[in-house]
């Protein structure tokens, strides 16, 4: 038996994993309450100049102040800065030890206090008065070290959160410098430079499409902000104070409006967007330009011109975009996608060319739902991909079409292409074969377990099959009728008996159909679906399944998959047993290897970290139950005592879940209505096919 752990337990094994972390906390905050500095200026008391570091402290011969100034902190609303900046610290030594920990922490520390004073030494020789006021002043703190720490917990972040988290870190500490540049801030930014130079577990050796988009939005973002704090408020950084810009608010909402709207392009790849970043950088290198032309002429001509931090802003702005237009230059194939933006070579193929290669190659037990109607497809050198363009995802149905050895290739050009096109990519209801095909780092979800009845020499003896037994000796001696057959050769009399029973068994539910992954009797009517029927002794139809071939190499059905499951209501009571017991039986006598009572969607039972797929499968499973009977149905079918194969849900990372989510749900409800997602207590944001 297993036993479980509260919260509580779970928060102690953690914190008995950190000692060192809460070590320092604990002295930082002990020297607070001796100091007072935990509701009092420290650095209003006379002690301050005594243990404080910095130039001044090292020029008089403090060399004792690196090691004091550590343990305290100026202002009283620094400690919560101060004390959960130590979560790198903390995650550093919960996964590599606490010697690590303190090693990085205590070199960080030293380095960003003894760098920062040799560089201000130098800098304070120019006529720089950022520099000469930095070089005068004395600090007090934890943050270099704990900055440090954060730079290497982010280094330890598994892909593609490592660039991610690096992308965020540096665009804080150089904003921080660039606008504030007070002496601690020059601190944090030569600690995360030092880690970032001298941990080679931080490297990035090669970026994605993906990773390229990103780099570019952070960018923006980071110049974005440079403008809006420009705008707001007033700024004493390095390059001189700078007042808020005239037109308040009215010049923030049209700043944050457009970069809201560039940002959103680049992330899917637009290359209109693409276009109006490098023309809105080009305006601000000629506004740079212009200024600097401008300084030099006046300096020519002994006309006075004002050089000032707005001066050298606008000029560090022109630098930046200057840099960041490099970039998007250098990848510029990353912005190639538009709205209708194709997915695969050319041509596209259709739904004859993936019936013909599912004859030729085979596929799985899914694999002939992806000849339904709202599907695309995917031509790749290894195959063909079904897939569903919704809430900017392209969301493949289970596995390529083609040969066994070639579906590595597809996987990899389909998710290529999806990327390039500014989709998201992901697989549903993957097997393992594609699951060891997609990128490495890719993650993976269990979303069912495909129920496979292995037909050779099935018979339905023994005491575990009593109940199937039981069926279909009720069905003899009522003299049901059983019958494989095609919906379009039954007579009209047959066929709005079987529409009747569909459309009595949605009735008035407040959802309609699902597709997607379950079909319709407009799917049936396909010629190579085949339906079996169960026919009371006066003619009435009392249940009937719809089965989709499963084909092998050659055109070869090796079996079949369930997908409509109808029943009348007052008709036959066991008749799903007996349907699917008697086309069993009927399955083994052809011949057939495999019978698949298909994975019932929803029914899953998710791990603890799937997150939002699975919050999502819950509530969609809770209100579609009363309709489709996801969990009953998952029950009934283990009473032919299949054997399972995992399905998968496959995707880049968790990032995603949220879009991948919203696109499931317009999967398998494409027709209904926002109203009908709020009466059955879902949200999502409606997705369409772009």
């Amino acid at each position: 038996m297993i036993e479980e752990r509260s919260p509580a337990t779970g928060i102690l094994a953690v914190l008995r994993r950190i000692p060192a972390t809460l070590c320092m906390v604990a002295v930082i905050l002990a020297v607070g309450v001796v100091s007072r500095g935990l509701w009092a200026p420290f650095e209003d008391v006379d002690l301050f100049e005594t243990v404080a570091y910095g130039l001044p402290a090292f020029s008089e011969g403090r060399w004792w102040t690196p090691l004091t100034g550590t343990f305290f902190v100026n202002q009283p609303w620094v400690y919560v800065f101060t004390i959960s900046g130590f979560w790198g610290m903390a995650y550093l030594e919960f996964r590599r030890g606490a010697r690590a920990a303190l090693a990085y922490y205590w070199v960080g520390q030293l380095f960003a206090i003894l760098a920062t004073a040799a560089l201000l030494l130098m800098l304070s020789q120019f006529e720089w008065e950022w520099a000469q006021t930095q070089a005068a002043a004395l600090d007090v703190g934890a943050s270099g070290g704990t900055m440090a720490c954060i730079a290497a917990a982010v280094g330890l972040f598994r892909p593609p959160w490592r660039v991610r988290g690096w992308l965020v870190l540096l665009g804080f500490v150089f904003i921080a410098m660039l606008f504030w540049g007070a002496i601690a801030d020059l601190e944090h930014l030569l600690a995360v430079l030092l880690i970032l130079a001298v941990d080679r577990t931080l490297r990035v050796r090669r970026t994605t499409v993906r990773e390229q988009r990103l780099i570019a939005v952070i960018a923006v973002l980071v110049l974005g902000a440079i403008e809006i704090i420009t705008i707001l408020v007033p700024t004493d950084g390095p390059f001189g104070p700078t007042s808020p810009a005239s037109g308040g608010f009215i010049d923030l909402a049209i700043d944050v409006v457009v970069i809201a709207v560039l940002v959103s392009g680049l992330r899917r790849g637009r290359r209109w967007s693409w276009v109006l970043v490098i023309l809105l950088g080009l305006f601000n290198i000629l506004v740079a330009a212009l200024v600097l032309t401008l300084i030099t002429l006046t300096s020519q001509t002994q006309v006075d011109l004002r050089w000032d931090g707005e001066t050298e802003l606008a000029l560090a702005n022109g630098f930046l975009w200057l840099v960041l237009l490099v970039y998007l230059v250098w990848v510029r194939r990353a912005f190639r996608a538009r709205r209708r933006s194709g997915i695969g070579m050319s041509p596209a193929p259709t739904v004859e060319d993936l019936t013909a290669e599912l004859r030729a190659h085979g596929g799985g037990t899914l694999s002939w739902m992806a000849t339904w109607e709202g599907n695309s497809y995917a031509r790749t050198s290894g195959g063909i991909v079904a897939y569903h363009r919704r809430n900017g995802v392209a969301l493949a149905l289970a596995d390529p079409v083609g040969p066994a050895e070639t579906r590595a290739a597809a996987v990899q050009e389909f998710v290529h292409a999806a990327e390039q096109a500014g989709l998201i990519p992901c697989f549903f209801s993957a097997d393992d074969a594609t699951r060891a095909a997609v990128p490495s780092g890719w993650r993976s979800l269990v979303v069912a377990d495909d129920t496979i009845v292995d037909l050779p020499g099935l018979t339905f003896t023994g005491k575990r099959w009593n109940s199937v037994r039981t069926s279909l000796n009720k069905a003899g001696r009522e003299d049901m009728t059983f019958r494989l057959t095609h919906l379009k050769a039954e007579s009209w009399g047959v066929q709005q008996q079987l529409r009747a029973i569909s459309e009595a068994w949605v009735g008035d539910k407040d959802l309609p159909e699902m597709r997607f992954t379950l079909g319709t009797l407009e799917e049936a009517e396909a010629p190579e679906v085949r339906l079996a029927l169960a026919v009371a002794p006066n003619g009435d139809v009392d249940g009937f399944l719809s089965w989709l071939p499963i084909y092998g190499e050659h055109g070869v059905v090796r079996g079949w998959t369930l997908d409509l499951m109808r029943r009348r209501d007052g008709g036959f009571g066991p008749v799903m047993e007996y349907l699917i017991a008697s086309s069993a039986q009927q399955f083994s006598d052809e011949g057939c290897e495999i019978m698949s009572l298909s994975g019932a969607p929803l029914a899953h039972d998710y791990p603890p970290d799937a997150g939002m797929i699975a919050a999502l499968s819950e509530r969609l499973a809770e209100a579609l139950e009363p309709v489709y009977g996801f969990g009953s149905l998952h029950r009934f079918k283990q009473k032919f005592h299949p054997r399972y194969e995992t399905m998968y849900l496959l995707f880049r990372d968790e990032s995603d879940l949220a879009a991948i989510g919203g696109a499931l749900t317009r999967a398998f409800l494409p027709d209904a209505t926002l109203r009908q997602f709020a009466g059955a207590g879902l949200e999502l944001v409606r997705g369409t096919r772009d």
